[in-house]
C-alpha cells in the first residue's frame, strides 16, 4: 500500500494528516478528492470527496460496498437527501445519481468498482469507475442506508473508557467487516492488534496512536498484523473500519 500522504509511518501504522493535504481536481470540475488510498484496479479508495454546489455523481452503480459520513452539506437523489454528520452505505448493485446543492465533503470509503452507462461522462468522483451497460436490480429497494450516527445506541467495548456505536454490519455482503463510531473518554488508554486492515478518522479530540499525535480531521491506516496503542489523555471520537476482529483485545472493541 502506497501512502500518498503521510506525517508518520511507524510499525505497519500511518497517520494522514488531512488539513496538510491539498484538494485533487477531477475530471468533473466540481469534484475534487483528498486520497489516503486509491487503487483503480480494485475500485478502492479511503479519504475526502468534496462536491461543489449544484454537482451531480452522475448516474451510477457500484459493484461493492460504498460507506460515506457527511461533515458539511448533503446530498440528494430520487430517494430523498442524506445530510450533516449521517453515514451512507450503498450496497453492491445500488444505481443512483446524486446532486449536491451546497458545497458538501463526506469521509469516503470505496470498497469496489463504480460502472457508469456507455457514451455517458464518468464524473471522476469514484475510484475505478468504468462505462458498462446496466439496469438496476431492486428497484424497490433504496440505494442506500441513511444512518443518524449520533442518536444510534452507545454498547460498551469490554474496556473501560470506550463505547461504540454500530454504523455498519457488513452481514449479508460476503465481507467481514464493521463500520462503527468510537467514543474514547478522556484518559482512557489501551492496546490490540489489528487481524486484518483497519482504519480511523478521528472525528473530534486528539490522542496518541503509537505515541504519535492523531487529531480531528487525520486518517489511521492499520495494516493487518500491526500493534496498536491509543492514549487519549483529552478525549477522542472516532469512526473506524474494520474488516476483521482484534487480537488481544475484547472483540466488541471493533464491533465483533
Amino acid at each position: 500500500m502506497q501512502a500518498l500522504y503521510t506525517t508518520v509511518a511507524k510499525a505497519q501504522v500511518s497517520i494522514f494528516d488531512m488539513n496538510a493535504v491539498p484538494w485533487q481536481v477531477t475530471s468533473n470540475p466540481g469534484l475534487l478528492l483528498k486520497p489516503v488510498r486509491n487503487d483503480d484496479a480494485q475500485g478502492q479508495f479511503l479519504g475526502l470527496v468534496r462536491f461543489d454546489a449544484d454537482t451531480r455523481s452522475g448516474l451510477h452503480q457500484h459493484q461493492g460496498v460504498a460507506t460515506s459520513f457527511v461533515i458539511n452539506g448533503g446530498l440528494s437523489d430520487y430517494h430523498g437527501s442524506i445530510g450533516l454528520h449521517q453515514a451512507g452505505i450503498n450496497l453492491c448493485g445500488a444505481t443512483h445519481d446524486a446532486i449536491a446543492y451546497q458545497r458538501t465533503v463526506l469521509v469516503s470509503r470505496l470498497e469496489g468498482r463504480v460502472s457508469y452507462p456507455p457514451n455517458s461522462a464518468i464524473s471522476g468522483v469514484h475510484t475505478g469507475s468504468y462505462s458498462a451497460e446496466f439496469q438496476n436490480p431492486a428497484p424497490e429497494v433504496p440505494p442506500e442506508i441513511n444512518v443518524r450516527v449520533d442518536e444510534l445506541a452507545v454498547q460498551a467495548t469490554g474496556i473501560e473508557g470506550v463505547s461504540r456505536q454500530m454504523i455498519f454490519d457488513y452481514a449479508g455482503t460476503a465481507s467481514n467487516h464493521r463500520m462503527q463510531q468510537l467514543n474514547i473518554r478522556p484518559g482512557t488508554s489501551f492496546s490490540f492488534r489489528v487481524s486484518a486492515l483497519t482504519e480511523f478518522w478521528v472525528r473530534g479530540g486528539n490522542l496518541l496512536i503509537n505515541e504519535q499525535v492523531a487529531h480531528a480531521n487525520c486518517f489511521v491506516v492499520c495494516e493487518a498484523q500491526a500493534n496498536v496503542t491509543i492514549n487519549s489523555p483529552f478525549g477522542a471520537q472516532l469512526l473506524v473500519w474494520a474488516e476483521a476482529p482484534p487480537i488481544g483485545a475484547p472483540d466488541a472493541l471493533l464491533g465483533y
